[in-house]
């Protein structure tokens, strides 16, 4: 199986010598986030998402299907992530590595497990069908930091995307389409973010949004998962190097900070991408059929 090159002992050296003296290479503070470009695609539920020169697609789709025997009153979220090769050479197609694993196990302990979309507002018949709501992460660069990149543009997509409406007679069900009707938001209870940092020196050093290069010289990583109401979805150390109590609380606090920051760009985004639309798109259709 392939894997990412490895940092040479120069570069390696240079970079934890830099660290030392208070200097990333690519000169951002400690705690600060590369730029960030977020872009929404003209079909709802696709959202784009850039950090650095990682970069990141998400994009959300629904079907009706039968409900889960054992919750007849939910309906079904799942989250699919790839990593292909066109992200680097160190992946594969259809075989999960270590990387792909930890990616969708922290995407599901903040999104899916924190009840951050509403199942129950899926349910069509009790028992009979329900919308399954199906996430597809595509990585298509990786320069560092893919949790963090792959839940800005999972979220974004859930709060972009409209899934179609309904009614219901007796056991019937008809599903209409976007012209038919205006298609419905996804019901969301709360937005969580990633925030990912890398630690040096048995946590002494802590830096935020990990390029590659950074990724490969750290001792371990602490990624803190939270809403912008500062509620914690999770929490997840790797690596073996301890980190005593007092940096973690550190990770949260700014971990918060950056949490706002990023809801609030987010819901910025999701406004511009409205008043596009709202210029000349689908919904100025549709008025304009009603008109006639």
């Amino acid at each position: 199986m392939p894997r990412e090159a490895e940092p040479s002992t120069n570069a390696r050296a240079f970079l934890l010598q830099a660290l030392h003296e208070g200097v990333r290479l690519d000169r951002r503070d400690f705690d600060g986030f590369r730029p960030i470009s977020l872009t929404f695609g003209d079909e709802y539920g696709v959202a784009d998402d850039s950090l650095g020169k990682t970069r990141v697609l998400a994009k959300i789709s629904a079907e009706v299907v039968k409900s889960s025997e054992d919750r007849k009153f939910d309906g079904i979220f799942t989250i699919s992530t790839e990593l292909s090769p066109l992200a680097s050479p160190a992946f594969e197609v259809g075989r999960q590595d270590q990387t792909e694993m930890l990616l969708s196990r922290i995407l599901e302990k903040t999104i899916r497990r924190s009840g951050a979309l509403d199942t129950e507002s899926l349910c069509i018949i009790a028992g009979q069908k329900c919308f399954h709501i199906r996430a597809d992460i595509h990585v298509l660069d990786h320069d560092g930091n893919l949790v963090d990149a792959s839940c800005i543009a999972l979220v974004a997509a859930l709060l972009h995307f409209r899934r179609p409406d309904f009614e219901v007679h007796g056991e019937e069900v008809h599903v209409f389409d976007s012209r038919e009707r205006e298609p419905v938001r996804l019901s969301m209870q709360h937005q969580p973010f990633c925030v990912s940092f890398g630690y040096y020196e048995s946590g002494t050093i802590m830096l935020l949004d990990s390029t590659l290069l950074e990724e490969q010289c750290r001792e371990g990583e602490i990624v803190v998962s939270m809403n912008r109401f500062g509620e914690v979805c999770q929490i997840a150390k790797y690596g073996g190097a301890p980190v005593d109590g007092l940096s973690v609380i550190n990770c949260t606090t700014k971990a918060l900070e950056k949490v706002k920051m990023l809801d609030a760009l987010v819901k910025r985004k999701l406004e511009e991408d409205e008043k596009r639309r709202d210029a000349g798109g689908l919904m100025a259709e549709l008025s304009a059929e009603n008109d006639r």
